[in-house]
């Protein structure tokens, strides 16, 4: 008799499941991952298998597909993905794989189409998914329902858009809720997309969101940015002055006065909610800290809004501020690799040159994301240096990176433990 491990005969990265999740489980806390975390491509693989094609990812925004047939489309890993609005106003997500021979059925970014079609041979598809048309060839036995797109999960919030490849998706509808509740005074369904930026970063994924979970660097980096934003991430942040628990409270009644959700909400260490003041007088993440648009959001009543930090692990942070938002996405496109995208929203009635000026609009957010590239691409070469260790965190500064790193860690080892092959009894 054998003892043989059936998915180490059946995955080729069993052994690399194995030893991820012994690092894992011997990792130091309150440090930095080893080496592989950042750089090995097995350890990317596994990842992406376990992370991004488990988890409710953010892909973009509802306003971005306001009517029937409007669709956009990510790619997620190798797995392209299209998001379309269908009848009724009803989001549907699909493989964008026609079932014929594979190929892509939308190649553009975001677009509006009738029926979806195959550019290859013209296979058309319902935009719920179903093959209509197939051609004559295929011959008269041929069966349409059996071949209609494969679909994705979706779901909404707030006007987010998020998808999960799993077939059971982790449990979100706490977060989705609260995150309805908070943007109700936005009026979500009444934004657009100002402005997009795309930028590719020569750094792991990690690092990128490691960056974003801190403001340690911020005094070092970020001087366009600290013309508005307090580094304090909320009044539990340990090194919180007295004087900024004072705005905090002041601020607080402000909101609550006009009705505004601003409560610290956690989910795990995968969601949190909070809304934080700017620094005093200042009302938005601009040059000089006024209005960006004339234009406020949804219906809220004055432009002193202070901040709502949005986060959803894995790959997103998000500001929403009185008179527009700046929301970001991140996804993995190699071990060394992260395309960062940066939208911009603003009301919908918002006319660009007469309430808001694009350029300026961006311009903290422009140079803040160009010097946190720069920085994710130095630390990644660094981390690629045999000289690299796993070096401590700071409690103080670096909590929010802790608890990324965390979440992770517990996430992937999780979900490796419950890939781990059962042992079974083979005769020979």
């Amino acid at each position: 008799m054998d003892l043989l491990a059936t998915s180490a005969l059946d995955d080729p990265l069993a052994a690399a499941r194995d030893a991820t999740a012994d690092m894992l489980r011997q990792r130091q806390g309150d440090h930095s991952l080893p080496q592989p975390f950042y750089n090995d491509p097995r350890v990317f693989a596994l990842e992406m298998r376990e992370i991004f094609e488990q988890e409710w990812l953010f892909v973009g925004m509802t306003c971005e597909i306001p009517a029937k047939g409007n669709y956009l489309t990510v790619q997620i890993g190798d797995n392209p993905i299209i998001v379309v609005r269908g009848d009724q106003g009803t989001i549907h997500a699909f493989h964008n794989v026609c079932r014929h021979r594979g190929s892509r059925l939308c190649t553009q970014a975001k677009g509006k189409v009738a029926k979806l079609v195959c550019p290859y041979h013209q296979w058309t598809y319902e935009l719920d998914g179903r093959l209509l048309f197939a051609g004559q060839d295929m011959g008269e036995d041929f069966d349409l329902g059996a071949h209609g797109l494969k679909p994705v999960a979706v779901t909404h919030a707030g006007g987010f858009l998020f998808v999960s490849l799993a077939d059971q998706p982790p449990a979100i509808d706490d977060f989705l809720a609260t995150l309805d509740d908070y943007l109700a005074p936005y009026e979500m369904d009444n934004v657009k997309v100002a402005a997009e930026s795309n930028i590719v970063e020569q750094a792991n994924w990690k690092l990128v969101i490691e960056n974003n979970r801190e403001c340690y660097h911020c005094n070092g980096a970020h001087p366009e940015l600290l013309n508005s934003l307090i580094e304090y991430d909320d009044t539990d942040d340990p090194r919180a002055t007295p004087a900024y628990r004072d705005l905090v409270a002041r601020q607080q009644a402000h909101w609550e006065q006009q009705q505004v959700p601003w409560a610290l909400k956690r989910f795990g260490k995968r969601n949190r909610l909070t809304r934080t003041p700017m620094i005093e007088g200042v009302v938005s993440m601009t040059m000089d800290g006024r209005p960006a648009s004339q234009r406020l959001m949804g219906r809220l009543p004055n432009p002193d809004m202070g901040s709502l930090r949005i986060l959803h692990l894995p790959n997103s942070w998000n500001h929403f501020m009185g008179d527009h938002a700046v929301v970001f996405r991140v996804l993995p496109l190699g071990p060394q690799q992260t395309l960062v995208t940066t939208k911009w929203l603003v009301h919908r009635d918002a006319q660009e040159g007469v309430d808001y000026d694009p350029e300026w609009m961006r311009k903290v957010w422009d140079a803040t994301n160009d010097q946190d590239r720069q920085l994710a691409e130095e630390n990644q070469r660094g981390i690629n240096s045999v000289a690299y260790q796993p070096g401590p965190y700071s409690r103080t500064y670096e909590f929010g990176v802790i608890d990324f790193v965390d979440w992770y860690s517990d996430t992937m080892l999780s979900r490796l433990d419950a890939e781990a092959p059962s042992l079974h009894i083979v005769q020979g």
